[in-house]
């Protein structure tokens, strides 16, 4: 009976190694499938915030130009105010 009992013993330990390996496995791969699933939400909120910075980047330089055509004009309208004021002077008599 004792010959029984040790053969017991060592298909139950041999299934329990088996099993052990088998559900550790599993886990592993479950693991890897969800830290692919997370890396794939990081990137895609990363390329979304890139977007957006690219936008940002877009609209500063198209607020620029906008600036330095203003400015431009504001010279151009300081230029021709100087002038009249001249004018004006000139046609008062009070020139300098």
């Amino acid at each position: 009976m004792e010959v029984v009992t040790l053969d017991w013993a060592v298909i139950v330990s041999a299934a329990a190694a088996i099993s052990g390996i088998i559900l550790g496995w599993l886990g592993r791969s479950r693991t890897v499938r969800q830290d692919g699933a997370a890396d794939g939400e990081l990137r895609a909120s990363v390329e979304y915030i890139a977007r957006g910075v690219d936008d940002l980047r877009m609209e500063l330089r198209s607020s620029n130009q906008r600036y330095d055509m203003l400015a431009e004009r504001v010279t151009r309208v300081e230029e021709s105010a100087k002038q009249a004021h001249r004018r004006i002077d000139r046609l008062e008599g009070n020139e300098r």
